[in-house]
């Protein structure tokens, strides 16, 4: 049986992402800021279901979490956990301390989640970093809203775009996924897609993955996206 990693577990992608892996025969370490939602914590009842505490700005939190997984085999981390940011992301209003924290949340802390279970990831035969990206990060992307959004996960792709390239010797995969435009908080009640559908494209994506593929932009639907 093989373990995934999800951040951001509470509710919307992340949490359909855990029902699905659960679904799909993987063990599942979910992790959330404070207290799990119930259909979170409904989940815990199964016995492939272990819900972990995680601030992802907070090295001190990503470091308690390796320590508490010591010795434990991560064959799968999803970077999940991500926010808008700002409600007003104008150039001229965006207040650069909503920005700094957007970058915190959205680009800074996959990294440094991702470096922190390496360990974890070296263990296993297939080990894989997804991290949940956005159309908005790609450069053929022209729109010019969400400023602080759109940086800092176009900063995020580049990060595991180079996490790629240092991991290659280790057979790590790396690749930033776009999840689709989704029915969550953040996406809207008129989204193209479910949390159900986004979910599941990116398991099956992430089980079909190689080294090859690994520093590449991809769909949750599989195909590969203009960076």
């Amino acid at each position: 049986m093989e373990t995934a990693l999800v951040t951001g577990a509470g509710r919307g992608i992340g949490l359909a992402l855990v029902q699905q892996l659960i679904e799909s025969g993987y063990r599942v370490i979910a992790t959330c800021r404070g207290e799990p939602s119930p259909a979170l914590r409904a989940l815990e009842s199964s016995s492939q279901c272990q819900i972990e505490q995680l601030e992802v700005t907070s090295q001190r939190s990503i470091e308690d979490l390796a320590q508490a997984l010591s010795g434990v085999t991560i064959d799968l981390l999803i970077n999940n956990a991500g926010i808008l940011g700002p409600n007003n992301q104008s150039l001229h209003q965006l207040d650069p301390t909503d920005w700094l924290q957007t970058l915190a949340i959205n680009t800074v802390a996959p990294s440094m989640i991702s470096l922190a279970l390496l360990d974890n990831l070296k263990r296993s035969a297939n080990p894989r970093i997804i991290t949940v990206s956005s159309d908005m990060a790609s450069f053929h992307d022209g729109g010019s809203s969400l400023l602080a959004y759109r940086s800092s996960k176009a900063a995020a792709n580049k990060a595991m775009q180079g996490l790629a390239l240092e991991l290659r010797s280790d057979g790590v995969i790396v690749c930033p996924v776009l999840p689709g435009w989704v029915q969550t908080d953040m996406g809207g009640a008129s989204a193209s897609e479910t949390p159900e559908e986004s979910a599941s494209g990116i398991i099956k994506l992430a089980q079909r993955l190689t080294l090859k593929d690994s520093g590449h932009f991809f769909t949750w639907r599989g195909d590969e996206y203009p960076w």
